[in-house]
């Protein structure tokens, strides 16, 4: 790993080994040998790639796929940086070094790129929808196993936000935590006895459970499955007490809807379980 792509992942807040551990796994499934490159290529072959964009959209994983390519001998120059906007045709990052390893690299460092790019393209649709509102987009734990931090590093890459990472760092108390302990008073205060200091959030399918929210000191409230109209009297009686966030089937073309009756959030699942991959493909020069 070189020291460029080492800063520019601490940059995105991304641990270096993990990200370093993670290529390899997935170099390690293509095998040891490539039995269509090496017949063809000698050791001693070299060759330039150019990776373009093939679409319009939002770039994610630059560094993850210069990792690729250095483990495997290559020199990779990103163009561009995680998070602009690129055009089709534009030139993301270029490769050269050992032909058999650019051809190595070439899937893996696309599958990538391809998939997280793809996950900030989409972001940025919702957080272009809901423009100008005040509502931000926030992203769930809707993650591929052993991909979480860098599909969420993708959601803020496209301009969103992150919810929690995993079970660890807040607390979200929902419908079956509720049935279980009797009420939303009862699953708060035992979260709250137990962890004093955690942030702790109370999924509501009702206008009463946000009232009883609110009694019992909750400061985050995730509106779930509820209506535009349900929503805006959600956020009159809260009046600024606490953090409203919308959820629940969610789609893109109506957004906004959600958004202008004053929520503060909607979480969107579909940014990292749905999103279509970004086209983009490597060129030999």
């Amino acid at each position: 790993m070189t020291p460029e792509t080492k800063r520019l992942l601490d940059d995105a807040e991304l641990d270096a080994q993990s990200v370093e551990n993670l290529a390899r796994a997935a170099l390690a499934e293509d095998g040891e040998v490539d039995v269509t490159s090496e017949p063809i290529f000698g050791p001693s072959d070299t060759a330039t790639g150019e990776f373009t964009a093939r679409e319009d959209g939002v770039v994610a994983g630059l560094p993850v796929a210069a990792l690729v390519c250095e483990l495997l001998g290559l020199d990779a120059a990103p163009r561009v940086r995680d998070g602009d906007r690129v055009r089709a045709g534009q030139v993301l990052m270029v490769a050269s070094g050992p032909t058999r390893g650019l051809l190595r690299a070439e899937r893996i460092a696309l599958n990538l790129l391809t998939h997280l790019s793809g996950v900030a393209t989409f972001t940025r649709d919702w957080v272009d929808a809901v423009e100008g509102t005040g509502a931000r987009i926030r992203d769930t734990r809707k993650t591929l196993p052993g991909l979480r931090a860098l599909q969420k590093y993708a959601v803020r890459c496209g301009g969103g936000v992150n919810h929690r990472m995993g079970l660890y760092d807040a607390a979200l108390i929902k419908d079956n935590h509720v049935a279980a302990a009797g009420s939303v008073t009862k699953a708060y205060e035992a979260v709250r006895a137990m962890y004093p200091s955690l942030h702790v959030q109370v999924e509501c399918d009702t206008l009463a459970q946000v009232e009883e929210a609110l009694a019992v000191g909750a400061t985050s409230i995730l509106l779930d499955n509820m209506t535009p109209a349900e929503m805006t009297e959600a956020v009159r009686l809260v009046a600024g007490r606490a953090e409203l966030e919308a959820s629940g089937g969610l789609a893109l073309d109506r957004a906004r809807d959600v958004a202008v009756t004053g929520v503060d959030y909607l979480a969107v699942g579909a940014l990292t379980h749905s999103a279509r991959s970004f086209d983009i493909g490597l060129d030999f020069l």
